[in-house]
């Protein structure tokens, strides 16, 4: 089996990873807020379970990015990572006190922590052009199990047995379910997935070995003497120069390693560039947003529409199909627009759909279909800005950033996210009867990103595409001088 068949399959095995993370998302949040109520939680335990999944994952993802750099490896990482999700889910399956179901949800979200090292992989299997379209398909895989999860809650509704000592109905059943779907992954993932070597380990070194016999031929120097200086615009061109001379002590076929890819390594120079910063502020806004409209989406509905589980896992599969059709919509927008334009038009979308929910969700009036009909269009719009922001700013902070430590670079990004995805829902859960002050805030912080992004946008581009006109302005001059 060559390289390319080992990276889709790995690709294939990535997009099952996301997909059943969607999946557990989608089985167990329409269940989780009546399981709490069953145990007598307060209120607020709802925004604490949910942000406890987050936290974990903030805590682990820099850890899981970091060990990728350094080791180059991201089969044993997903293996170990797992181990945790099948733990949680054994735990959310028990159920014996609301702190159980908490412990339950913080230990499976260190599982979710893995997700900095596939992203670390996928920068580094994908080039530049492709990668906001490959990234699209993967989050697509998730919103996939988001569609598929309502599915599966369907039939675990229904479930009302002993399983030894051990109850199983609705409440309980997602969690055994995820349990054996993640335990199957495991086996998935020990014969589908390999640590293939990145593009620029193959590409660059046999363009290298070419360059290496013509320069015999010729006789001419292919790079410039250890003299030279070495142009270091931004990290990413860093990465290059390191990844060139590695490579002149690498075998043509095999991979590019560094032994220490922190060496020289500014976290101060790396993250609090103008771009980096505006790129990790839009994830910490969207995610925001998102989570606290996700929190408060099931408690109105209750009190509002009447709906039971059956009524929420299905509004949560119509938003799945359109979620789906967004991602792939942008992945066909991306090989025409730059990531920049994508981005700037999510923003404008999340910005209209908040203006929205204020308007017409906050003190609703005409009836019950009325109601119904500006929820469904404030959801709509939501879901519809979604994937532009969400896939632009994954595309661009993997361009921004240095390629030799993305691992710990999406890790850091994963984080902030996960910081969002806490305090979403502690922001929600406590104003679900004051929609004014709690959309009020989400429209700020929208207008607060909108601005940056349209300040930052002449550098919210990829550093290699200035630094290429560059080079080829120095090589021009150096062709003149040797004529």
């Amino acid at each position: 089996m060559d390289n390319q068949q080992k990276r889709n399959l790995t690709f294939f095995t990535i997009g099952l990873i996301f997909m059943l993370s969607g999946i557990e998302y989608a089985v167990i949040l329409p269940t989780i807020w009546r399981y709490l109520q069953i145990m007598e939680a307060p209120p607020y335990f709802l925004g604490l379970g949910l942000s406890a999944f987050s936290l974990s994952g903030l805590l682990t993802g820099p850890l899981f990015g970091l060990w990728s750099d350094r080791s180059k490896t991201t089969k044993t990482i997903i293996l170990f990572s797992n181990l945790f999700e099948i733990v949680g889910n054994f735990m959310y399956f028990l159920g014996y006190s609301k702190w159980l179901l908490l412990g339950s949800r913080l230990v499976a979200g260190v599982g979710a922590g893995a997700g900095s090292s596939i992203f670390s992989f996928l920068t580094r299997s994908t080039r530049p052009d492709e990668r906001a379209g490959i990234f699209a398909a993967i989050m697509a895989c998730r919103q996939a199990g988001l569609l598929v999860g309502p599915a599966f809650n369907l039939f675990l509704r229904l479930c009302d047995f002993k399983l030894g000592p051990f109850v199983v109905n609705k409440y309980t059943s997602p969690g055994i379910f995820m349990c054996l779907l993640w335990v199957l992954l495991q086996f998935v993932v020990l014969t589908m997935y390999w640590d293939v070597p990145p593009l620029s380990s193959e590409g660059d070194a046999v363009m290298l070995e070419i360059k290496r016999e013509e320069n015999d031929e010729e006789e001419v120097p292919l790079m410039g003497s250890d003299d030279e200086p070495v142009h270091t615009y931004r990290a990413v061109n860093s990465d290059q120069s390191d990844a060139s001379a590695s490579s002149d002590m690498q075998p043509v076929h095999g991979p590019l390693s560094a032994p220490n890819p922190f060496k020289n390594f500014s976290a101060s120079r790396e993250f609090l560039r103008e771009e980096v910063v505006v790129l990790l502020t839009a994830q910490f806004i969207t995610l925001f947003n998102q989570t606290a409209l996700e929190t408060m989406v099931t408690p109105l509905t209750q009190r509002h529409f009447s709906f039971g589980e059956l009524g929420n896992s299905l509004m949560y599969g119509l938003c799945g199909v359109e979620v789906i059709l967004g991602f792939f919509f942008v992945r066909w927008l991306s090989r025409r627009v730059e990531d920049r334009a994508v981005l700037g038009l999510g923003l404008i979308i999340c910005c209209t759909a908040c203006i929205w929910c204020l308007i017409f969700l906050c003190d609703p009036r005409g009836g019950y279909e009325w109601e119904l009909t500006a929820f469904i269009i404030g959801v709509f719009l939501q879901l519809l800005g979604l994937p532009f922001v969400a896939v632009s700013q994954v595309s661009l902070f993997s361009k921004v950033t240095a390629e030799k430590t993305q691992g710990f670079s999406q890790g850091v990004r994963r984080s902030v996210g996960g910081l969002a995805t806490i305090l979403g829902p502690l922001w929600a859960g406590g104003l679900t009867n004051n929609l004014y002050v709690m959309l009020g805030m989400m429209l700020a912080l929208l207008i607060m990103i909108t601005v940056m992004t349209v300040l930052s946008y002449d550098r919210l581009t990829e550093p290699r595409a200035v630094e290429s006109a560059q080079s080829c302005d120095s090589g021009g001059a150096a062709d003149r001088q040797t004529d």
